[in-house]
């Protein structure tokens, strides 16, 4: 890593305090290079009427370290672009996020690690591995490498892309700090969905911060535990029953929605029985949109893509048991952006002692 301090793992506070302890008059400064970093995304003290003496020590302290774009891929949809970013870390890591038009609007989907330990089986990112997890400002660096590179202007921020955000809790925390924070991109909580596979003890971190406003989903895609065990080996740790109680008692604001994604995979999870357990689960969890996500196959499909009949199907059983559903259309697919299929190959050996970044 770096030497210097990355700024864009630090609120505007913490930047300030970090400046007024190492630099003379470093406070003042700073709020004036903050807003340049966040609204430019350029750090340049050089610009400012500053001392040669004074730019250079900022220099030597601070640093601004956006990713570095390998690839871009896009696919046309109807109105606008599906696009996936392919980004470089400084150690020569590739890590992917992904804009989703949303009718007027754009979705980020951001990636919290290189790769995943989750190992759940329908994913193409579970299959790396765990490399390392990714830093609070390399998390930020995505959205700033989106907007003042890319040009993205996403309203919406997703944390679905590769990893698991609550395994890597510490670090996604430290970016929401950063990411809402109101010098600089100040996005409010409710634009903003933490998903996981049911991480426990992310959940409780999460909910410890009191964030009523945040958005939380569970990804779910099984309702018993010997059916759930096998695809998402995260269930043999926190059963369903158990995590059920976690998400029953996980702070809610009034008109909050919890978001249970289930990926629909013919054969596996698509019988009536299955759709009725749904309903059994959700009951005790206050309002609930399930999110149905047609299954997207990659390079090692454990099933086929379900078909319209058997999406419309499964939908009507969900509606008969009172469950609020609203299918996910599929976008990405054929650039291998859509749900489950981020991953990179040639990243999966590079290293086999997971690394965890620690936050700024």
């Amino acid at each position: 890593m770096p030497s210097t301090i990355d700024i864009l793992g630090l609120t505007a506070d913490e930047f300030a305090a970090k400046a007024s302890t190492v630099l003379p008059s470093g406070a003042g400064v700073a709020m004036q290079l903050y807003a340049q970093v966040f609204r430019e995304g350029r750090f340049a003290p050089e610009e400012l009427p500053l001392s040669a003496a004074s730019i250079a020590a900022w220099k030597t302290v601070f640093s601004l370290a956006p990713l570095t774009i390998a690839r871009l891929a896009e696919e046309p949809t109807q109105f606008d672009l599906t696009a996936k970013a392919i980004l470089r870390t400084h150690d020569n890591y590739e890590i992917e996020c992904v804009r989703i038009p949303m009718g007027e609007s754009q979705t980020l989907c951001l990636s919290s690690q290189v790769g995943c330990r989750m190992g759940c089986t329908f994913c193409e990112t579970g299959r790396m591995g765990l490399l390392r997890n990714l830093s609070a400002g390399e998390i930020v660096a995505e959205v700033l490498t989106a907007r003042t590179t890319l040009g993205w202007q996403p309203r919406n921020l997703v944390f679905m892309g590769m990893g698991e955000a609550l395994d890597n809790a510490d670090n996604v925390i430290q970016a929401l700090k950063v990411l809402t924070d109101k010098r600089g991109y100040h996005y409010s909580h409710e634009r903003i969905t933490v998903c996981t596979s049911g991480h426990a003890e992310g959940i409780a971190k999460l909910a410890a911060l009191g964030w009523k406003r945040l958005n939380l989903s569970i990804s779910l895609n099984a309702a018993t535990d010997a059916q759930r065990s096998r695809i998402m080996p995260v269930n043999r740790k926190t059963p369903l029953a158990e995590l059920q109680k976690i998400l029953a008692a996980y702070p809610q604001r009034r008109n909050f929605t919890l978001g249970v994604n289930w990926c629909l995979l013919p054969g596996i999870n698509d019988a009536r029985e299955d759709a009725a357990r749904i309903a059994e689960f959700c009951k005790p969890l206050g309002r609930v949109l399930l999110n149905l996500i047609p299954y997207n196959p990659g390079n090692a499909p454990i099933a086929r893509a379900p078909d319209e009949t058997e999406i419309d199907r499964f939908i009507g059983w969900l509606r008969d048991d009172g469950v609020a559903v609203r299918r996910r259309i599929t976008k990405g697919r054929t650039i291998m952006a859509a749900c489950g299929q981020l991953r990179n190959v040639a990243l999966r050996r590079q290293s086999r002692t997971p690394t965890a970044a620690t936050s700024t």
